[in-house]
């Protein structure tokens, strides 16, 4: 006997939630523009700092696409091919981002211990007007997002690129102001390589978090162990095993269980109480809410007749 929850939007559900698809469309052509101006920047300033930045909007774009993308699938129910729709493509295309920012802040590292002995001339005035007009069009951006941000964690998500875009900007824009009054060429490398040191732990974060996920571990914070001592605390329940957990994507963790009961149990009929008790169980009472629960319930002669290899402890 088992049951499966699933908490998978319906037509009607899907059709009454919030619509931010214009607003992450008015983003993402905002930071796209960004890309396009650093771009051109980059290629007619030489500016090492412009060239770091516009690969970190590049990734925020992409980001902000991705979460369009989210935001249109969410509209979309199940169906029977795709249970899960496209949720994992933002794990993908975070994994992709997160490789574009390591290795960019790589290359400006190396870049900028060759630049530091033999500064390249940066032209300040050109750089600082591509870096205005980014910063305008972030703040632009940020206006447009702001005030649903705290919506759900997608649109939250989105904003937070667009803030960490405009950081980057703020770099640049300063390191021009340096060159222009003062003809320090190397405030251009120095921007570069705070603008990487930025990038670095939202790299390294983004890396760890979908590799965990693509993985399928257990979700951060989730105890299988208290898991599975509240389940077996359960009145007629004598065992469970087969007890996973993992992510399909931002907010959707899920769990599988076997659980083994008391013969009586399934003679008496309260075999369904039982089930219903454990799945608001783990759907409360721990620090990550699992909604989507597989539970099967089995008799010991079943447990002790599985093939060796699908039983786990």
């Amino acid at each position: 006997m088992g049951a499966e929850h699933n908490h998978g939007p319906g037509p009607e559900e899907a059709a009454a939630r919030p619509d931010f698809r214009r607003k992450l469309t008015i983003a993402f052509a905002l930071v796209f523009s960004i890309v396009l101006a650093q771009g051109i920047g980059a290629a007619a300033t030489g500016s090492l700092a412009l060239v770091v930045d516009v690969v970190h909007s590049l990734t925020d774009s992409i980001g902000l696409l991705m979460a369009l993308v989210a935001a249109m699938l969410m509209v979309r129910p199940p169906d029977s091919k795709r249970t899960w729709g496209f949720r994992r493509i933002e794990v993908l295309a975070a994994l992709g981002q997160a490789v574009l920012l390591a290795g960019v802040s790589v290359y400006a590292f190396v870049e900028a211990v060759e630049r530091w002995s033999n500064p390249p001339e940066v032209a300040g005035p050109e750089l600082l007007m591509f870096g205005v007009i980014a910063l305008v069009l972030n703040v632009g951006a940020a206006f447009v997002l702001a005030s649903s941000r705290g919506a759900n964690f997608n649109m939250r998500a989105a904003f937070l690129e667009v803030l960490m875009d405009a950081l980057g900007t703020i770099a640049v824009i300063v390191s021009a102001l340096l060159i222009m009054t003062t003809g320090f060429q190397r405030a251009d490398t120095i921007a570069a390589v705070v603008i990487a040191l930025m990038i670095i732990p939202r790299a390294v974060l983004l890396i760890r978090e979908t590799l965990a996920v693509l993985m399928e571990f257990t979700p951060k914070g989730f105890d299988l162990d208290e898991v599975r001592a509240h389940i077996l605390k359960l009145d007629h329940v004598q065992g469970v095993h087969d007890l996973h957990a993992s992510t399909v994507a931002t907010g959707l963790p899920t769990l599988s269980a076997h659980i083994v009961l008391d013969d009586e149990c399934f003679e008496d009929g309260h075999a369904p109480e039982i089930l219903e008790t454990a799945r608001q169980c783990v759907a409360g009472h721990f620090d990550v809410a699992i909604e989507h629960t597989t539970l099967q319930l089995e008799t010991k002669h079943l447990r002790d007749h599985e093939p060796a290899e699908v039983v786990h402890p």
